[in-house]
C-alpha cells in the first residue's frame, strides 16, 4: 500500500514541477519580450527568481499579468501577419492578377490573341 501513496505522491509532485517550469519559462520569455521593462528591473525579477522562485512568480504574474498577455497577443499577431506575407510572396500573383497582366499584353500588342487565351487558362487552372 505504501508504494501506492508513493507513485501518487511522485505523479503530484512532477506535476507540480513540470507546471511551475512552464509558468517560469513563460516569465522569462515575457520579461525577454518585453521592451518598455529596463535591463536593471529585467535582472531584478531574474534574481527574484532564482532566489524566491514561487513568491516572485505569484507576484509577477499578479503585477504584470495583464501586460503579460497583451505581449503574448501582439507576438502572435506579428508572427501570423509576417506568416502570410511570406505565403502571399511565395504564391505570387493571384488569377485575377495574372489575367489582368495578361489583358495589358494583349492590349498593348505584345501577345497574341492565342497566347491570351493560354495563360487565361493556365491562371484559372
Amino acid at each position: 500500500m505504501s508504494n501506492f501513496w508513493d507513485l501518487i505522491q511522485l505523479l503530484l509532485s512532477t506535476f507540480v514541477l513540470i507546471v511551475y517550469l512552464l509558468i517560469l519559462f513563460q516569465i522569462i520569455g515575457d520579461l525577454f519580450r518585453d521592451s518598455e521593462l529596463g535591463g536593471g528591473y529585467k535582472v531584478l525579477w531574474i534574481i527574484g527568481l532564482i532566489i524566491l522562485p514561487g513568491l516572485t512568480a505569484i507576484i509577477y504574474i499578479i503585477a504584470r499579468g495583464r501586460g503579460m498577455a497583451e505581449r503574448q497577443r501582439a507576438s502572435l499577431a506579428r508572427a501570423k501577419s509576417d506568416t502570410d506575407a511570406y505565403i502571399r510572396q511565395v504564391a505570387g500573383k493571384s488569377p485575377g492578377e495574372q489575367i489582368a497582366d495578361a489583358k495589358a499584353l494583349l492590349d498593348a500588342g505584345t501577345i497574341t490573341q492565342d497566347e491570351f487565351q493560354r495563360l487565361k487558362a493556365k491562371a484559372l487552372s
